[in-house]
């Protein structure tokens, strides 16, 4: 299997070694495992509070590509230190075929720790609400003196030593130039060939699409209304746009917008895989003679007449998956997995990244009272005072990054976990939530042959339980109604269960 690695470390208290170190540790792993390292992606003196990393972009971008099926990382700290973070950008990955993997931790092959990925991930993406709003309290302060907050600087914008939003000279213009053309009618396709044959980049430093041409055109902040959260203060950056190009703009894209695409949700997305040919297996749609809409999944590679698997109907194949699941979440199994998973959140509750930095605030408090010995006994009053000041402030923000830290932890309980499992076991029939929440914590791949789907769950010691399902009548095009029979591979008498 071919792997990149990714690398990275904060300003403080870390050293050059520290990424050479990490290195080592995820080289010896590869080899271990008998993985293929094709690359290596480092970020210095980044910090993964959120995802606006250079190299991290960079690897995001490349995973689009094909060439790797995994990102290695030292500890999955330094992939993400924020679990919705982490749950958005290893969503990214999984669409383009690629998994995260820890060269210290065993999350990645330990049955517990899939599933509590699963689990973290599935509830990080349907209740971030409540966390979301525990962050923007935290960073409320910040926010009523319009200073930068993280997330991606808009072009056209530089962030000053104060964290206040300044006219980037270089990149204003442009912006400029790009809102006139459009408002006086230029088409976004020229205007974006002009951007990037002249190798201007998106503030993420990707080449201008569609999307993020769009974006530009749409963020009110050139207007200089600075906007955090629920946060919003005119006047609070500079403006580069005036309020009637904006708004001749704004006219133009809602003039132009093409009608809504279909929010059908296909649940088994990064998924599904095709059995002749192993190609990730994508949603889609047609419409009958009747006017009735049809929906599918189809592999990537058929779409491009390059693969001869025909499609499946999306309700034979996602009842078949999410039987399996439920049939996993037996009493015994749900105490089991509730068991051993609060286990692993209490311990992931201790990072190493938290306990280094209640380290350096050991260590500010240490420099802040051997100054203020100093200070007593006369020494330079001036200079000890200006090094006191700094080491409360380093302080302060070690503080403010602890708390934001513990805020963005998960942390379950085992009562709570097994309350969920129990709801998803009960309630999934008639919600795709529930529904798509099974498939995130128990599913592994699935894979469509001609006649049958075998599914890969996480349940095993070593191997994921393999179950094959026969499917009848729905198979290469047919619109019949259908039904399916379980058969599990190799043993017509297997119970699907978890063993821990």
């Amino acid at each position: 299997m071919n792997i990149v690695i990714y690398a990275r470390y904060s300003s403080f208290g870390q050293r050059e070694e520290s990424i050479e170190g990490q290195l080592n540790a995820c080289y010896d792993f590869a080899k271990q495992k008998g993985y293929t390292v094709i690359g290596e992606y480092i970020d210095r003196a980044a910090s993964a509070t959120n995802d606006q990393r250079a190299e991290f972009q960079r690897l995001v971008h490349d995973s689009e590509k094909g060439n790797f099926e995994a990102v290695l990382v030292y500890q999955l700290d330094r992939f993400a230190r924020n679990r919705y973070d982490s749950a958005i950008n290893k969503h990214k990955l999984k669409a383009n075929g690629v998994r995260v993997l820890s060269a210290k931790e065993n999350i990645a092959d330990d049955p517990s720790g899939i599933i509590l990925e699963g689990m973290l991930e599935t509830i990080a993406e349907y209740y971030s609400a409540d966390l979301s709003q525990k962050v923007k309290r935290g960073q409320a302060l910040s926010a009523e003196k319009c200073q930068y907050n993280g997330g991606a600087i808009p072009l056209g914008y530089r962030v000053d030593e104060n964290r206040k939003f300044q006219i980037d000279e270089d990149t204003a213009p442009i912006v400029k130039r790009v809102f006139e053309q459009f408002a006086q009618g230029k088409s976004e396709v020229d205007i974006i060939k002009e951007l990037n044959e002249a190798g201007v980049t998106t503030s993420a430093g990707t080449s201008f699409k569609k999307n993020s041409f769009q974006n530009l055109l749409r963020n009110p902040r050139v207007t200089g209304l600075y906007k955090y959260g629920e946060v919003e203060i005119e006047g609070g950056m500079p403006r580069l746009i005036s309020d009637d190009v904006f708004e001749a703009c704004q006219a133009r894209i809602k003039k132009q917008k093409n009608s809504p695409s279909s929010k059908e949700d296909y649940l088994l997305t990064t998924k599904l895989f095709c059995g002749c040919c192993k190609s990730m297996m994508v949603g889609t749609a047609g419409t009958g003679k009747s006017g009735k809409r049809h929906f599918y999944y189809t592999c990537k590679k058929t779409l491009k007449k390059e693969c001869a698997k025909k499609y499946i109907k999306r309700a034979l194949i996602e009842d078949a998956v999410t039987d399996s699941c439920r049939a996993m979440l037996t009493d015994k199994n749900i105490a089991d997995i509730s068991k051993n998973v609060a286990r692993l959140c209490e311990k992931e509750a201790n990072s190493p990244y938290v306990i280094q930095l209640k380290k350096e605030v050991t260590k500010r408090e240490a420099a802040i009272e051997n100054l203020m010995k100093a200070l007593e006994h006369g020494e330079e009053v001036d200079m000890i005072l200006e090094r006191i000041k700094s080491n409360k402030e380093e302080k302060q923000n070690l503080e403010a990054e602890i708390k934001q830290e513990e805020l963005a932890k998960t942390l379950l309980t085992e009562p709570e976990i097994s309350f969920f499992l129990t709801d998803l076991r009960s309630n999934y029939i008639n919600d795709d939530n529930y529904r798509k929440m099974l498939i995130n914590v128990f599913v592994n791949k699935v894979y469509f042959y001609d006649d049958k789907v075998t599914i890969f769950l996480n349940a095993s010691k070593g191997s994921p339980v393999e179950i094959t399902q026969e499917l009848e009548n729905e198979v290469n095009g047919q619109l019949g109604e259908g039904s399916y029979s379980a058969v599990v591979a190799e043993d017509e008498g297997f119970e699907p269960s978890i063993r821990l």
